[in-house]
Parts: structure tokens; sequence; C-alpha cells
């Protein structure tokens, strides 16, 4: 039986891992059916992540990051789970791809998100060199540029408005006349000089050169005419995926709470609803979406999880 199962190899996994092995928990398994990083590994620069004095790729960020987090007994199983459970007593079931099942004391769901795409052309040629879904990792980039972004609810206007500080002007691209967000955003982003609205358009094709981005053709859905946008940067905001599988119950329920959109309610501490199950990184609610936040989110996690083992140790349960 393991004292800990974590499921995601991402900077939550990764840190969830080396604090409880570090912490004093036997038995600790990363399952991640790939090679450990997680979505940063795509980004092609990185520079705000403390500690990191020059711009790096997310595949640089977190080259030595397995080596660290298994230098005190973290095992990384490339299989895929299915579902984690708790049919009956206090431990919990981690069902695997292959059919086979794992009994831990304790699991962190550290799964991550998934940034939904727009689906015009080019958009995953020119992810990470261009595009982008996080304004925060990369609108520095585009300090005094023009810039685009793509969405028409509370995180796009919201997203527009922090690059609005950053870049010479915002190009905001909605498929509607109406946006979907807060009133009280909506009116900012209005009264906002340096953001200019294009709307009933559709994004038809980012294009560029081996450089990068150079620019955006979009589509005005009134009177089908096609507009170029030169701009370096694009910046897509259509919605998450929460990747919560793992916590589906055969009867289509959830092991533990989540809210309106899927993501995992948890205290400070990490704790879901559901007693020894911990959820950390952009799988739960109100996540940033940042490494550094990820790893602070896996180190809580673990903390918390060592705590809830070592009561189980001493009550002589699971």
């Amino acid at each position: 039986m393991l004292d800990l199962a974590i499921i995601g190899g991402g900077p939550a996994g990764l840190t969830a891992g080396l604090y409880a092995t570090r912490g004093g928990l036997e038995n600790v398994v990363m399952y991640e059916k790939g090679m450990p990083g997680g979505q940063i590994t795509q980004s092609s620069e990185v520079e705000n992540y403390p500690g990191i004095t020059e711009v790096v790729t997310g595949m640089e960020l977190m080259q030595d990051w397995p080596e660290q987090c298994m230098r005190f007994g973290l095992k990384h199983d490339m299989a895929e789970v299915v579902r984690v459970s708790r049919p009956e007593g206090p431990c919990f079931k981690v069902s695997l791809g292959d059919g086979s099942v794992i009994t831990a004391k304790s699991v962190i769901v550290a799964t991550g998100s998934t940034p939904k795409r727009a689906g015009f052309k080019g958009e995953d040629e020119f992810f990470g060199r261009g595009v982008s879904t996080c304004a925060t990792c990369d609108g520095f980039f585009y300090r005094d540029k023009e810039v685009a972004v793509i969405g028409g609810g509370d995180t796009a206007l919201e997203e527009a408005l922090f690059l609005a500080n950053i870049c010479s002007k915002v190009y905001l691209v909605h498929r509607r006349d109406e946006f979907r967000a807060a009133p009280s955003t909506v009116k900012r982003v209005e009264e906002n000089g340096k953001i200019e609205l294009v709307l009933n358009a559709v994004p038809e094709e980012v294009y560029g050169d081996n450089m990068g981005v150079q620019g955006l053709k979009v589509k005005k859905r009134d009177s089908a005419e096609t507009v170029d946008i030169p701009v370096p940067g694009v910046f897509v905001f259509v919605g998450n995926i929460v990747n919560n599988d793992v916590l589906k119950q055969e009867d289509g329920s959830f092991l533990c709470e989540v809210n309106e959109w899927g993501e995992v309610v948890v205290d400070l501490a990490m704790r879901t609803s559901e007693e020894g199950l911990f959820a950390a990184g952009d799988v739960r609610i109100m996540a940033p979406k940042q490494v550094v936040c990820a790893a602070g989110d896996g180190a809580n996690a673990a903390i918390g999880a060592i705590a809830y083992v070592e009561h189980l140790k001493r009550e002589n349960i699971c």
C-alpha cells in the first residue's frame, strides 16, 4: 500500500513528491504518463520564476526538477490513472489503465487544466512563438507593442486590461457584439483608451515566420470582410478544460466537491471535501496558473498529506 499517490507530474505534482518524501512518507508514487514537467515545458520564454536570472525556455526551467524531486525516494510510474475512488474503508483505490488497482492512504490530484484552443489556422503552429494563453506569463515580452486578445468572457477582458498596462495597444476580438463578462469589467474595457474593440469578428489565421507571429487575420461576421491586424502577439482566452476525469466515479458523480466549472474546491491547505484527498495546481479553484503558485500548492498539499498519514498510523488505521 502506498502512503501517497500523486496524480500528475507538473510543477505541483513534482513539488508534492519532493516535500512528501523529504518529509518522511514512504512508498510515494507519482503517476504521469509522459515525461514530468507539465504545460510550462511548452513555453518558449520564462523569466518570472524566482532565482532564474536569465530568460529560459519552459523545458530548461523544468529539466532539473525530476532529479531533485526524486532524490528522497519519489517514484515515477508512467501508467495512466483512470479513476481515484474510495469504495469502502479509509483508503483510496487508484485504478490504472491496464486494469490494475493500487491502494493508497492519501492522494494528491495535480492533473492541471488545458486551455481551450480557438481553432484558427496557425494557432498550434505559433503556440509559444507569439500565440499565448497566459498574459501574466508572456505579456511583458510585448511591452510597448501592440497585441490582440481573443475572447469575450471575464478572463479575456481582465487579461486585456492587464495587457493594456504593458502594451501600447490591445485589439480585443470577440465573435459577438456583446460581452459575457461582468458589467463593471465591460465598462472598464470600454473606457480604456488603449483597448480597441473588434466585435462580430472571428479569428481566421495567425501568420508569421521563423521568428514568430507577425499578425492576425479576422473575418467580420456581418460583412464577411477580412481585417488584417499586424501584431507580434496573440492571446487566446476562450476557456479552460479542467482535467478532473480521475475524480469522476462510475455513477457520474465526483469523489469530492467541485464548482460549476469542474474545478476542485479546496481550502488554503489544499484539502478537498474528502478527507485525505488533496488537489494542487490548475485543477483547483481560483488557481493563478503560474508555475510558482503550482509549486506552492504542491508543497502545501504534501504537508497536509504527511499529517494525515501520520494520523492514520497513530490510530492504526489503513
